[in-house]
């Protein structure tokens, strides 16, 4: 590869300015990139918080070729086939180089290319070469490589990087994203994307990316279309949202809007989070954010607090708090929006790092009295479910789907309803499943906000298009 000695913090792994699985060559000349469903393993529930309470779970790694249905009248269209994790992350393959080295990477609308993120900064360099997406080869691409990547999301995530797909405006460095230059180099018909994403978790098939126009095997009806309203995000205007048919109040006059690949879950103020995890019976669950802490680092902490480290630093050491200098704090992450934001894609919650913290107190205290190892993480686990529940993620009851209300939101006129089964995310089956809310808070003040994030719990029941030459979004239903 060409290395440009820039110094720069990265992103991720492989970070593409401004924007999923195994890819395949299509004779329709569309781009597909798939996406395949993984169960979630408990035992990964730290992992998924990283995406998710920010609910946002592990993305799930590529796995083989798809060809997606056939289109109509598609000529100059690349279609990839995306991969999904736990109905939370969608990815997908692309080629970087010649012959072209693969790399699974997240297609992001929301995520900005943005140089500090929740789990800390990554330190690398920009590079030059050609990307392959698809059947697609961008020549003269600028990316950067990161070669230090501290924070347990590098550990436990299968993707490589993220490939961006919002506006070179939020671009580091104002580099010309991999979407812009699939458009200036002549790659596609029309400078239009769309994403598929299915939510059957019973199904192999995770959905699709379609570059250069849309596949109608994919939605129902016609899409409604509202325009972007401010570049960086896909941001526009969104109208009110109700409770079985009833306003919620807080956005009757509007609020805005970013529609996002990248979260999981839906985002919104917490006036109306509030009002609608109420309606659903939705409680937290930091009980077992502490409990996952336990499985994945309990023996770790006793190793560490045998060794003698520094017991405040324990949680900074292995990624899950950040240190100020006499204690663990919690790793801010940066919202899509500003800095003092949480976005739901891409962090450690609060609840993680004091859960953490709480286990090392404990285990210390347990040591303290020469209890086995097995005694302690019994006794931390204990704990652990006595926990209070503040906000943050909600857990609700997998049996009592068929009583809740639906949601709806207000967008160009039109009312997209989400179902309990929809809005719903579930975690493992019989009496072992776990139901998450698919509701949680985010405060954007004026003039930025009151802002909801649509991500993928929205994107999964409407198909989506973001139709760069006309800077206007539109749904659909989602066939």
């Amino acid at each position: 590869m060409e290395t440009k000695l820039k110094s720069v913090t990265a992103t991720l792994f492989l970070c593409f300015f401004l924007c999923p699985l195994v890819f395949c060559e299509s004779n329709d000349g569309l781009l597909r990139i798939g996406l395949k469903k993984r169960k979630l393993d408990q035992n990964n529930r730290v992992a998924s918080q990283i995406d998710s309470n920010e609910g946002e779970a592990l993305r799930a790694a590529l796995q083989k070729y798809r060809l997606g249905g056939n289109l109509a009248d598609s000529e100059d269209i690349d279609i990839v086939s995306l991969k999904n994790y736990m109905d939370a992350q969608y990815f997908g393959e692309i080629g970087i180089g010649t012959p072209p080295q693969k790399f699974t990477v997240i297609f992001d609308t929301g995520k900005p290319a943005a140089i500090q993120y929740g789990t800390g900064a990554i330190s690398g360099f920009f590079s030059e070469d050609h990307v392959t997406v698809g059947d697609l080869v961008v020549k003269d691409q600028e990316f950067i490589e990161a070669t230090k990547e501290p924070g347990i999301t590098f550990l436990v995530a299968k993707f490589d990087g993220i490939l961006g797909l919002g506006f070179q405006e939020i671009s580091v460095g104002n580099a010309v994203p991999v979407w812009y230059n699939m458009v200036n180099q002549g790659l596609l018909k029309e400078p239009v994307f769309s994403f598929w994403f299915n939510r059957n978790a019973d199904e192999e098939e995770g959905g699709e990316i379609v570059f250069g126009g849309v596949d109608p095997n994919h939605y129902k009806g016609k899409h409604t279309y509202v325009p972007v309203t401010q570049k960086g995000y896909w941001q526009f205007d969104m109208g009110d949202v109700m409770i079985d048919g009833q306003t919620t109040g807080f956005c009757a006059d509007g609020c805005s809007a970013i529609a996002d690949s990248g979260t999981s879950l839906l985002v919104g103020p917490t006036t109306i989070i509030t009002e609608l995890n109420h309606a659903i019976g939705a409680s937290g669950i930091v009980s077992q954010e502490c409990k996952t802490v336990v499985a994945q680092y309990g023996e770790t902490i006793i190793e560490r607090i045998l060794a003698k480290d520094q017991p405040a630093k324990i949680c900074s050491q292995i990624g899950l708090c950040s240190f100020d200098g006499t204690r663990g704090v919690s790793i801010g992450i940066k919202s899509v929006v500003e800095e003092n934001a949480h976005k739901v894609s891409g962090g450690l919650s609060d609840a993680t790092c004091s859960a953490c913290e709480m286990t090392v107190v404990w285990m210390q205290n347990q040591l303290k009295q020469n209890q086995t190892q097995e005694r302690i993480l019994d006794y931390v686990n204990q704990l652990c479910e006595r926990l209070p529940s503040p906000m943050g993620e909600s857990a609700v009851d997998c049996g009592g789907l068929s009583s809740m209300p639906n949601v709806s939101f207000t967008i160009g006129g039109r009312t997209f309803d989400l179902t309990p089964e929809q809005y719903v995310l579930k975690v493992g089956e019989g009496d072992v499943a776990q139901c998450i809310s698919g509701f949680t808070a985010l405060d954007v003040p004026p003039p930025r906000g009151p802002l909801w994030i649509l991500g993928d719990v929205f994107m999964g029941r409407y198909h989506t298009v973001f139709d760069y030459g006309n800077e206007r979004i539109g749904f659909a239903e989602a066939a």
